[in-house]
């Protein structure tokens, strides 16, 4: 019972699990599916970069990387205080991380706007801390912008979209907004996981609701 509490609410900064100084494994240099690099801790000139958790990151990473206009995308953890965690470490509850998706796309043929738009699509942002048969806090919704700009779309968006379930009578968003917080690239089994696995777990828990047309 315990375990299972702790699971599904955050624990305080001082209990959470002291990581390491540095990234301690290798990452593939190419994106299996995009033949970008999936290091990209500076984007090339011209591109931006959105961070999101949704759930299971394998099914999510696969989203965001067939969307034309994104170049490179990674998966890992943020969110939390463990420095460089471990994928086991993520998943006890005791790094305070997500599961998280780093996209890195071009605005000039995908808005931040639309990148936020299927994320309320192809998940359900009011689970609080699971994703369908998920559990636990690392399957929390979560936006993390990066610039003022992202940050005033996705809270409008939010509301938007918001406004849509609840005149459904569905239940209230949960997301996390915040400014991106330092993101750890994942281990290398999980990068571009659903290319190594095509059969591979994909969690796609929504609501079935489309994102409203806007005016």
């Amino acid at each position: 019972m315990f375990f299972a509490r702790k699971q599904t609410q955050l624990v305080a900064p001082e209990e959470t699990l002291p990581g390491r100084t540095e990234r301690w494994f290798n990452l593939h240099d190419r994106h299996l599916a995009l033949g970008t690099p999936v290091v990209t801790d500076e984007a090339p000139a011209g591109m931006e970069v959105a961070v999101f958790g949704l759930g299971c990151f394998w099914g999510a990473e696969e989203v965001y990387w067939q969307l034309p206009g994104v170049w490179s995308t990674s998966v890992g953890y943020a969110g939390g205080t463990t420095p460089h965690p471990s994928y086991e470490e993520v998943c006890s509850g005791a790094t305070n991380h997500t599961e998280a998706v780093r996209v890195v796309f071009d605005p000039s043929v995908v808005s931040y706007a639309e990148l936020v738009k299927r994320f309320f699509e192809v998940h359900d942002p009011t689970q609080g801390m699971r994703q369908g048969n998920d559990v636990g806090t690392q399957y929390r919704s979560a936006i993390y912008f990066t610039t003022p700009e992202q940050e005033q779309v996705a809270r409008e968006l939010t509301e938007v979209y918001a406004a849509e379930l609840r005149r459904r009578g569905l239940g209230e968003i949960t997301t996390e907004i915040r400014e991106v917080p330092t993101y750890y690239y994942a281990e290398d089994v999980h990068q571009q996981y659903l290319v190594k696995n095509p059969n591979g777990y994909r969690c796609h828990a929504n609501t079935g609701v489309t994102f409203p047309e806007m005016a």
